[in-house]
C-alpha cells in the first residue's frame, strides 16, 4: 500500500473516534497537510507532514506509516511520529489551561432559594 485516505488514516491512528467525524474534521478545515486544507478524500503517503486539531490538542505529526485498520493504541501509535515542537506546545497550553482554571473564582456554595429570587429579580431589570 503506497497511499491511503487521510480521513481513513486519522481514524486508524486514533486521531478521531469514526471515521465519519474524521472526515467532518478534516472537511472542516481542523487538518492540513503541508499547511494546505485538505479534503477527507486525499490520498496519504509516507512522510507527510499533518497539522492536527482536536479538541484543544494541536498535533504536527509525520506519517511513518499508513493503514486503513484501526488496531490497538500501541500498533496505532507507530502510524506517526510527533514533532518535537508539537509535543512542547501541548505541554505548554496545557500548563496554561491549568494555571486558568486555578486562578477561576468559584462559589463557596450553591445559591439558597432567596438567593435565587435575588438573582432572578436582577436579571429582569437588565
Amino acid at each position: 500500500m503506497d497511499s491511503v485516505r487521510v480521513d481513513k488514516w486519522l481514524w486508524a491512528a486514533r486521531f478521531f473516534k469514526t471515521r465519519s467525524l474524521a472526515a467532518k474534521e478534516v472537511g472542516a478545515g481542523h487538518v492540513t497537510l503541508a499547511g494546505m486544507r485538505i479534503k477527507p478524500a486525499r490520498m496519504l503517503q509516507v512522510d507527510d507532514l499533518l497539522t492536527i486539531r482536536a479538541g484543544y490538542e494541536t498535533y504536527t505529526v509525520r506519517v511513518c506509516a499508513l493503514s486503513e485498520r484501526r488496531g490497538p493504541a500501541p500498533v496505532a501509535r507507530q502510524l506517526y511520529e510527533e514533532t518535537a515542537e508539537s509535543v512542547a506546545q501541548r505541554e505548554q497550553a496545557a500548563a496554561e489551561r491549568l494555571l486558568a482554571k486555578s486562578m477561576e473564582i468559584s462559589p463557596a456554595k450553591r445559591p439558597d432559594k432567596r438567593e435565587r429570587r435575588k438573582i432572578r429579580q436582577f436579571l429582569k431589570k437588565e
